[in-house]
């Protein structure tokens, strides 16, 4: 199920510093994070979807490179993010 824009617009405000600010790491890592869920859930059901599989390995390292961005430039927002989103280190 893909993420409506009521969802989207929540994550950017709740992320973001502003309502408008979707392009900073920290809101495409919460994106990205709800997207994984999303794919996860669907994998449970469909084992045996390979695209959905080979999508979700996308997802989780594009998510992993904007992590470590952001654990390069400020160590405690990382710490405090990954600890609001529930990812593991």
């Amino acid at each position: 199920m893909q993420l409506t824009k009521e969802q989207k617009a929540e994550l950017v405000k709740e992320f973001g510093g502003t309502e408008k600010d979707t392009g900073s790491a920290a809101v495409q890592v919460a994106i990205l994070t709800e997207r994984i869920k999303n794919l996860t859930a669907h994998r449970k059901d469909h084992i045996h979807d390979q695209s959905a599989k080979r999508g979700l390995m996308i997802l989780v390292g594009r998510r992993r490179r904007f992590l470590n961005y952001i654990d390069r430039k400020d160590h405690n927002a990382y710490l405090e993010l990954i600890k609001k989103l529930g990812i593991r280190k």
